[in-house]
């Protein structure tokens, strides 16, 4: 199938298929085309985001059968070949003789890409490894002091994974401030995330108005875009004395503040419909799964605010009110919920 091909038929499974390298586009017309054909007809949906319980499970299963089959050590061989040079090789060809690609994405509606990186984020041995201690911390900023932003060199050095170093040293590089914002800051943060609002505007619209001589005029752009997929990393750069967490929960509490019209949304009387709104909404879904909720859908049936609000309340209101949530499944905590703090919560209103 050619390029051109390949990439319009892709687009019935991936809105963004047109930001997608052509490398990549070839790589997904082989392991993910036939497959997102089979799921069509089977009605059921290519998906993104975070991966539910019942998908991780599949992934455990796959990799499983996988080393059943091929009779590989570990999942770290499997998917860390290069920690293991001398079994590189086999490795390899076991690899390719048995369908690698085929079987660790069997009965999973996503692009392989996002499959693996979820594999091996869940079988790192390096990943969940606590807390970093003085001399960690101070090993990373010396490593980082060498080889730059080689995340990958570095947490081989470091025994952490990829990821757990590059937002370690984010929290660590400068002296942060854990302060109330200042008006300073607080302006700093908006203007870095008016930046690269209109410049994804003007990616995603070539002929848009605004331009580099209009940097100063106010625009408008789609309410949903405002909380999704922001490039915090480098917004934390440009803020300079906050790490990107903290202006992630800045500016969700920025827009809460702006879509309830400035009100306390979360106290009194507002605070306990939200509540009891919320509590009823996630039971209606019928999801098996946090990651299966339309967080959007639920945030506006209960007070036009970010999907990432809601998801902090019912953070709030699991740990608060559902005993031993921990060992619950996300059924179970919406059931318990349901069943005994609403009928609390609706009589004190």
């Amino acid at each position: 199938i050619g390029l051109d091909a390949a990439r319009q038929e892709l687009e019935e499974f991936i809105p963004h298929v047109k930001n997608i390298s052509d490398s990549s586009i070839k790589k997904m017309a082989g392991r993910d085309l036939t497959r997102f054909k089979e799921f069509k007809k089977q009605g059921i949906a290519v998906k993104f985001g975070r991966f539910t319980q019942k998908e991780n499970q599949q992934i455990q299963k796959n990799v499983d059968e996988f080393l059943a089959l091929t009779g590989i050590d570990s999942a770290e061989k499997l998917l860390f070949t290069s920690r293991y040079p001398e079994d590189k090789d086999t490795i390899h060809r076991l690899k390719t003789e048995h369908h690698f690609c085929e079987k660790i994405s069997e009965g999973i509606p996503r692009p392989w890409r996002l499959i693996y990186y979820r594999a091996r984020k869940m079988f790192d041995p390096n990943n969940y490894k606590g807390r970093y201690t003085k001399e960690e911390k101070e090993k990373l900023k010396k490593y980082q002091a060498l080889y730059g932003n080689d995340w990958k060199k570095i947490s081989e050095l470091m025994s952490r994974s990829n990821l757990s170093v590059a937002m370690k040293y984010s929290e660590i590089k400068s002296t942060i401030n854990y302060g109330p914002w200042t008006k300073e800051e607080t302006q700093k943060l908006l203007n870095a995330v008016k930046e690269v609002m209109r410049r994804k505007l003007l990616s995603e619209n070539p002929g848009c108005v605004f331009s580099q001589d209009q940097s100063d005029m106010d625009f408008w752009i789609d309410r949903e875009l405002l909380y999704k997929a922001l490039p915090w990393s480098e917004i934390e750069i440009k803020v300079g004395s906050r790490y990107w967490r903290q202006c992630r929960q800045k500016w969700n509490s920025i827009l809460t503040r702006k879509m309830t019209g400035g009100q306390r949304f979360n106290r009194g009387i507002n605070g306990l419909k939200a509540k009891i709104n919320l509590i009823k909404r996630l039971y209606e879904t019928r999801a098996e799964d946090a990651n299966e909720v339309n967080w959007d859908e639920v945030s506006n049936a209960i007070g036009d605010v970010p999907r990432a609000y809601v998801q902090a309340q019912f953070y709030k209101l699991k740990v608060s009110c559902v005993p031993l949530w921990r060992r619950k499944t996300f059924c179970e905590i919406i059931d318990y919920l349901y069943e005994n703090r609403l009928p609390e919560l609706e009589e004190k209103l």
